[in-house]
């Protein structure tokens, strides 16, 4: 929200200037994320009177100005200016840029300069230039009585402009008195009083208002203004709504614009001569459409309050007024509507049609149930001040909330939970500054406006912001003596020990999104229980939580290979997000892993590029299994990595048959197809969560090294096994056949041709014995071969002759 500090101090009196506001607004709560001097954009512009006009010699289109900057009545020569603008003309008082003056517009300093050989000194200013409006049709023309020779920013007077962040829970400070009253009560001044003129209706109201849905409008109230005027709204409010952000539009706009970002209370004004027949806020009937302020055009449903009337649906309640039925400068007659709307249905409204406004923000989060007269009251004088009129009397649909809170309260709560002894005089000098009514016996009504506070911590909040959170004392929180105890819970060890390790083996870690496009996830999905789609999502393309890690690796490596990456080597751990039985959450720790482009580029010493495949996936995979304690050497490599996958270069890793531990290989040519990646790309995905954990406690040191005494015996082995058998089955087999001795064992050969049988292929093996306290014997190692024979046998291997 922002405001300049002209407007702050219509409400606050105080000497303070702008470094000592924001100060105080950052300490009590209010954060300033800037200050914006308008004085800084315009230095070196002044206000000037043009004196004579004459066409330029040499050019139909321009005009040889002199220009009185003040000097004139000190005795000093005017100025000579060259200006194209067609409303040039003796008489008139505008804006100078002075040589070394900086146009906001475009960035241009500004020269003497000689145009079509005439010499220049500076430039009359459009509003556009100086980025103060639209028009661009001619320079600024300012009131006959502008001060000539003062600094353009000190007539305007706006000063600093505050940019402030107002949080939810604040909806009470959605208005600049609402900041004005908390830096009062933090002692930077005193609140000025609200004088609210009472305008007695001369009329009854013409028009029937009323409310059918109590329950999303609980309040509903109206006047009829007749017979305004509406143009330009003048200069004072114009700048109050430019320091805010806002345009001015027209007179009537404005007003409604300046009570909502003076008093945080939107309002509404009708063209009366558009409306037929009652106003009504009721709900809207399903397939109701109405085409909104903004030209969009919007479809209802009966969930949603709206304001019409018996042609149909004129405003989308407490969110967009109209187009056919908003003012214009033809307006004579209008209707003045402020209301109360439920903050919920206000929120969820906004959130199905997927629109945004200023009073959408201030009504969902509550604005203040008490102040709809009053405010209805500042409204009508406003406009009876500025567009004329006459006012009927008010119209008073429905009623408001009225019961305040109270809150039971003990001072001692300030130290006890806020960390700062605040005397009781104190206490009820705050609260009674923000408006909380203090009892004797410390029962605290609270205004209606504040809809954050439900209990006594809310009331030491208060407390706490305005006498200073600065006061808060910097304690350390109680320790026990002796060594700490560790803080990290196991499934923190291990993803900080697995990340060290993807790094060490060269892999770049990747944070993606959680969220995903639905195609892209329900491409990964095939098996894994449905989607979570959220309904109100931060765009289009992060609709549905990611059921894999894949999908957004796979973006994030187009993303490099697009920008001439040669090959790319990321990893991410997180969380897959299932759609359990029952429509059940089910979030599980994976760490995926995606190799695209070259994996040894190409050279002299290299020849031809060389690019990832299956294994490289499945050596990392195996490397970060070992990693993270899982048994590698009882892992099974099985088929069914999922459709995403090439099926002929893709396999599972598993403990049994049930139980998954990781998917890898080549990515199917869907897939990549899917996500509009070129080249071949290999992924893998590590279920963290499927990892067994380890029996018997943790060690903090290694076991001491101790190399054996006596050296090891290798022994060769070749078998002709199923050729669609996986080697790493005769590995198991060859392994478990003598564990007290067997310490190792290696495919080192797959051949297929002649001499083996079709069908078959010939798997050579290398086993690694290690002898105990004295060496083999014959007998002892021929005994230990035909055990890794028979076990072999019992998988279908046979010894090949």
């Amino acid at each position: 929200m922002k405001f300049s500090l002209s407007w702050l101090k219509e409400y606050l009196d105080t000497d303070a200037d702008a470094a000592a506001i924001s100060a105080k607004l950052n300490a009590i709560g209010i954060e300033v994320e800037g200050i914006e001097d308008p004085a800084e954009k315009l230095a070196g512009f002044i206000v000037a009177k043009v004196l004579t006009a004459k066409p330029h010699p040499d050019a139909d289109k321009l005009q040889v100005l002199t220009v009185d900057t003040g000097q004139v009545a000190k005795g000093g020569d005017p100025l000579q200016v060259v200006c194209g603008a067609p409303n040039a003309r003796a008489g008139l008082v505008g804006v100078l840029g002075t040589p070394g003056a900086s146009v906001p517009a475009n960035g241009m300093v500004l020269r003497k300069s000689a145009i079509r050989g005439v010499e220049s000194n500076g430039m009359m200013c459009s509003t556009r230039e100086l980025e103060l409006g639209d028009d661009h049709d001619g320079i600024i023309e300012l009131p006959e009585g502008a001060p000539i020779g003062t600094s353009f920013a000190d007539y305007r007077g706006e000063g600093p402009i505050f940019d402030v962040a107002i949080t939810p829970n604040r909806p009470d400070c959605m208005g600049v008195y609402g900041v004005a009253r908390d830096l009062a009560a933090a002692g930077l001044g005193t609140l000025k009083p609200l004088t609210i003129e009472k305008t007695v209706g001369s009329f009854p109201c013409p028009v029937e208002i009323r409310t059918d849905d109590p329950e999303g409008c609980p309040a509903f109230y109206g006047r009829v203004i007749r017979g305004v005027t509406n143009g330009p709204s003048p200069e004072w409010l114009q700048a109050a709504l430019r320091s805010a952000g806002q345009r001015p539009i027209s007179a009537l706009v404005d007003v409604t614009n300046f009570l909502m970002l003076g008093f945080g209370r939107p309002a509404h004004a009708y063209d009366l001569a558009q409306l037929t027949g009652a106003v009504v806020a009721r709900r809207a009937k399903d397939g109701e459409q109405v085409l909104a302020l903004n030209e969009k055009t919007y479809t209802l449903d009966a969930q949603m309050t709206v304001i019409a009337d018996d042609s149909g649906v004129h405003d989308i309640a407490g969110i967009m007024g109209g187009e056919h039925s908003g003012v214009s400068e033809n307006t004579k007659d209008v209707l003045l509507e402020i209301a109360y709307f439920e903050p919920e249905r206000i929120g969820a409204t906004g959130r199905r049609l997927g629109l945004a406004s200023d009073a959408r923000t201030r009504f969902e989060r509550g604005v203040d149930p008490a102040f709809l007269d009053d405010g209805l009251e500042l409204l009508t004088s406003l406009i009876l001040k500025i567009c004329g009129g006459e006012a009927s009397e008010v119209i008073r649909a429905g009623s408001p909330p009225s019961e305040q809170k109270v809150v039971s309260y003990d001072p001692a709560l300030a130290e006890q939970l806020g960390g700062v002894a605040v005397p009781q005089a104190e206490q009820k000098a705050i609260l009674a500054a923000l408006d909380f009514d203090v009892s004797d016996d410390w029962n605290i009504t609270v205004p209606l406006r504040r809809h954050d506070v439900e209990g006594a911590p809310d009331i030491v909040e208060e407390v706490v912001r305005i006498h200073g959170i600065d006061k808060v004392a910097s304690v350390a929180l109680p320790r026990a003596d002796g060594v700490a105890q560790p803080t990290a819970t196991p499934a923190q060890k291990l993803e900080r020990r697995l990340r060290r390790a993807a790094a060490a083996r060269g892999l770049n870690e990747a944070v993606t999104w959680s969220f995903l496009p639905v195609p892209d996830a329900e491409h990964f999905t095939d098996g894994n229980g449905g989607l979570w789609v959220l309904d109100n999502p931060i765009s289009e393309d992060m609709k549905a939580m990611r059921p894999a890690l894949i999908p957004g690796l796979l973006s994030a490596a187009k993303r490099n290979l697009d920008r001439g990456a040669k090959g790319v080597r990321l990893f991410e751990i997180g969380r897959r997000y299932l759609r359990g039985e029952g429509g059940t959450s089910d979030e599980r720790l994976t760490l995926g892993v995606v190799l695209a482009g070259e994996k040894v580029p190409s050279g002299w010493s290299t020849g031809k590029a060389q690019l990832f495949d299956a294994f490289d996936a499945k050596g990392e995979v195996l490397a970060l299994l070992a990693e993270a304690g899982a048994p590698v050497d009882k892992l099974q490599v099985m088929g069914e990595a999922g459709s995403q996958f090439h099926p002929g270069q893709s396999a599972t890793l598993r403990l049994g048959p049930k139980v998954v531990l990781a998917r890898f290989g080549a990515l199917h040519p869907r897939t990549l197809e899917a996500f509009d990646v070129d080249g071949s790309v290999v992924a893998a995905e590590i279920y963290l969560d499927a990892i067994p954990e380890k029996k018997g406690g943790a060690s903090f040191a290694r076991t001491a090294y101790s190399p054996p005494a006596l050296q090891a015996v290798t022994r060769d082995f070749a078998f002709l096994v199923d050729a669609a058998k996986p080697a790493g089955d005769l590995l198991r087999a060859v392994k478990g056949a003598d564990k007290a001795n067997i310490v190792d064992a290696r495919i080192f050969d797959d051949f297929r041709g002649a001499g083996v049988p079709e069908g078959k292929k010939s798997l050579a093996v290398e086993v690694t014995l290690q002898p105990g306290e004295k060496s083999f014997t014959d007998d002892e190692l021929k005994a230990i071969a035909e055990r890794i024979v028979a076990a072999a046998a019992k998988m279908g291997a046979e010894l090949r002759g």
